[in-house]
């Protein structure tokens, strides 16, 4: 068996940025576990994974462009201070470099990395952590199996490794 489209991978993998740093692992005893081809991971890492059985080693490098994408200056947006106070807020939230969760105009979910701040503006970056870096992945495939037919209606792994109903 080979990794291929709706195949269930198991996985282990170090990924280093250009400057050496370890951005993410995953390792024996703690998997990355996914379904092949289906839009979980990001298409370059699944065209890397593509024809490797269980057992193999892979190490290969996606570009930022077919990554995490190239930083864009009009993500990064000035906001309100008042939007940062109130009952729920905690007094210290403003720091710079401190990743804090909001949302768009439509409730969608989105990060943002506060870069500074005064007494009427807070200027937050909502690039991608990762824009701008080319990433190094290392690894070894752990195991392959067919997924399930709810497993791929659910669009999840399902079991050990994956999400539990």
């Amino acid at each position: 068996m080979q990794v291929e489209k709706n195949k269930v991978v198991s996985l282990t993998y170090t990924l280093t940025l250009d400057n050496g740093e370890i951005a993410d692992t995953a390792t024996k005893e703690s998997p990355f576990v996914f379904i092949h081809g289906i839009g979980q991971t990001l298409p370059h890492f699944d065209s890397g994974l593509n024809g490797l059985k269980a057992g193999d080693s892979f190490e290969f490098d996606i570009d930022p462009e077919n990554a995490y994408g190239v930083s864009r200056e009009d993500f990064k947006i000035h906001i309100p201070r008042e939007v940062f106070s109130g009952p729920d807020v905690p007094a210290d939230v403003l720091e710079v470099g401190r990743m804090i969760p909001m949302q768009d105009e439509q409730g969608r979910p989105m990060n943002g990395i506060i870069l500074h701040f005064d007494e009427e503006r807070v200027l937050m970056d909502f690039n991608h952590p990762l824009s701008d870096q080319r990433l190094h992945f290392k690894g070894d495939i752990i195991s392959l199996r067919d997924a399930t037919p709810e497993e791929l209606a659910h669009g999840h792994v399902h079991g050990e490794g994956g999400h539990h109903h």
